[in-house]
């Protein structure tokens, strides 16, 4: 089964609430801005203080232009295979360059050019993407390591706050046998990413056989709904999930090798 699963998680308390509240007014992220402080600062302007045990969901975006991971298409040569890969499908082969380099394997090249990244997420060109970002020539990659990005920014808020809160980065992945785009953990500290429910009852007292819940992504997904794709809002904090701190890692949640049915 899964690796690395979280022994019984999160503890819900059946009615009560969980309050998902966008975080406003932060400016455009550029290369070497103090994220966390930034996060701060709007949070104090729009009224939010923050509270032991919040989960703040953070859009990868602004994650990866506060981390330089930005690159200009112009800047580009693209290798032979690129340039062959683009010409197959009329791609940019500046773009598939990009693509390519972020990978270390293709898993699929039509229609649409599937890949696992070096951190083993396998997704669309790799998560390289020219939404929300100036500039026509201008794409962003995905932060190097999520899991430490959101190490990072939970120990600069913690510092500038006083307050332990959790940090999820999401992402918008596709998904298998499902039509859609949602948004899903790629980076995690201090929350729950899995909870297994095998062997605990369910309502009727029968044991539960093969029930893990991604709970990281449920909570970015819950996030995306605040969030949106043009409003502007990269930051989401989810107040009144009650979980247990750990250290879990989102990569836990990659489904390993021998148990993928796409690989």
């Amino acid at each position: 089964m899964a690796k690395n699963v979280t022994a019984r998680g999160s503890k819900r308390r059946p009615g009560v609430p969980i309050e998902l509240v966008p975080v406003t007014g932060l400016p455009e992220i550029c290369e070497g801005n103090d994220l966390a402080r930034l996060i701060v600062e709007a949070a104090r302007n729009a009224r939010i203080a923050f509270h032991n045990g919040d989960i703040l969901v953070i859009a990868q975006k602004v994650v990866s232009k506060a981390e330089g991971r930005l690159v200009r298409l112009s800047a580009i040569e693209p290798s032979p295979p690129a340039s062959q890969i683009a010409a197959k499908g009329r791609r940019d082969p500046r773009l598939v360059e990009i693509i390519l380099r972020e990978s270390r394997r293709i898993v699929r090249e039509h229609p649409v050019l599937i890949v696992e990244t070096h951190h083993g997420f396998v997704c669309a060109n790799a998560g390289v993407d020219h939404s929300n970002v100036p500039g026509e020539d201008v794409v962003t990659l995905l932060p190097c390591d999520p899991d430490g990005s959101a190490r990072r920014l939970a120990a600069g808020i913690r510092k500038l706050t006083k307050k332990r809160v959790a940090v999820i980065i999401s992402d918008t992945f596709g998904r298998p046998w499902r039509l859609g785009l949602t948004n899903v953990a790629i980076g995690a500290v201090g929350v729950p990413v899995l909870q297994d429910l095998r062997g605990t009852p369910d309502r009727h007292s029968k044991l539960l056989q093969a029930t893990i819940l991604a709970v990281a992504d449920e909570l970015a997904a819950a996030a995306g709904l605040v969030m949106g794709k043009t409003e502007g809002i990269p930051v989401v904090v989810i107040r009144g999930y009650r979980y247990h701190p750990t250290d879990e890692r989102a990569t836990n949640i990659i489904r390993p090798a021998d148990e993928d049915l796409f690989r």
